[in-house]
C-alpha cells in the first residue's frame, strides 16, 4: 500500500463496487476484470490479454484485498478475457460447458487474433503456449461459497448464453449488508460502444441471453459490462431490445 496521502497502483486502477467487490478496466482493449473477495480468497472474473497482464492483475488483487486469488471465472473465449490465466497457478478455473474444448481447438486462432489486435507476437505466443483450460464446466448454475462455511461471500456462476459467443458465462456476486447484487456480464453487455458480433456470435440467441441475465440479477442489481461503465437493468433491457431489432429477433 502507498504511504499516507498516496494512492497505490491497485487503489488507483480498481473501482470499488461494493464491500469486497471491485473491477478494473484494462488499458488497450478496455476489457473489464472483476474481483470478488471472501474472507479467505478472491474470485477473479477474466484475466486479461497476456500473461504479463494476468500477473499484474494477480498482484493488484492481492494488494487490494490482502488475500490470494483462489478462483477464476472466464466469461467467454476471446483473447482479451482469457490469455492471462497462466499467471494464476493453483487456481480453480470455471467456464461455460464446452469452453475447454473450444479453447484447445482455437489456441492458434486466439494467438493470431491477439496479434492482429496489437498484442506483441512473443507475448501472444507465450500465452498460447501456456493456455489454461477451465477445470470446471458450468452447464446451468453453480453456487460458490468462497469461504466454504456458508457464512461468507456467495457467488453464482450462470451459463446464460449463447449470445456474444457460444460460451457466455455470467457471474453474480450476492450483495451483503444492504449492498446490491452485482452481475459481471462479460461481452453480452457493452457500454462503451455497440455490442460486437463476430463470426462466433449467435445473434438469434443473444436477446434471450440478456433476458436470462436480467432474471439472474433483477431490477436492483448493478450490471458490469465486458467493456465500459457500470449500468443498471434499464440499460441492459434497452440493449436487449436494440439487439433484437438489429438482428430481426422477436
Amino acid at each position: 500500500m502507498g504511504t499516507r496521502g498516496e494512492t497505490s497502483a491497485a487503489e488507483a486502477h480498481w473501482e470499488r463496487l461494493a464491500p469486497g467487490v471491485a473491477r478494473r478496466r484494462m488499458p488497450g482493449w478496455d476489457e473489464t476484470i472483476g474481483a470478488i473477495a471472501g474472507r479467505t480468497g478472491v474470485l477473479v472474473v477474466d484475466t486479461g490479454a497476456t500473461v504479463r497482464a494476468g500477473a499484474e492483475i494477480r498482484q493488484e488483487v492481492t494488494e487490494l484485498f490482502g488475500l490470494p486469488v483462489t478462483h477464476i471465472a472466464l466469461t467467454h473465449p476471446h483473447f482479451d478475457h482469457v490469455l492471462g490465466t497462466a499467471a494464476f497457478p493453483d487456481v480453480q478455473v470455471y467456464g461455460a460447458v464446452g469452453l475447454d474444448d473450444l479453447m484447445l481447438r482455437e489456441r492458434d486462432a486466439m494467438r493470431d487474433t491477439a496479434v492482429r489486435h496489437g498484442v506483441d507476437p512473443a507475448e501472444a505466443a507465450e500465452a498460447a503456449d501456456l493456455l489454461v483450460l477451465p477445470h470446471h464446466p458450468v452447464s446451468g448454475d453453480i453456487a460458490l461459497d468462497l469461504d466454504g462455511d456458508g457464512a461468507g461471500q456467495q457467488v453464482l456462476l450462470a451459463n446464460v448464453g449463447p449470445g456474444h459467443t457460444a460460451h457466455d458465462l455470467a457471474v453474480l456476486a450476492v450483495g451483503r449488508d444492504g449492498a446490491p447484487d452485482i452481475v459481471f456480464c462479460g461481452d453480452l453487455v457493452e457500454e462503451s460502444g455497440e455490442p460486437q458480433a463476430g463470426r462466433d456470435a449467435l445473434p438469434h440467441a443473444w436477446p434471450a441471453a440478456l433476458d436470462r441475465l436480467l432474471a439472474l440479477g433483477g431490477e436492483d442489481a448493478l450490471y458490469v459490462p465486458g467493456h465500459g461503465a457500470v449500468v443498471d437493468a434499464g440499460f441492459v433491457r434497452r440493449q436487449r431490445d436494440e439487439l433484437a431489432a438489429r438482428f430481426g429477433v422477436a
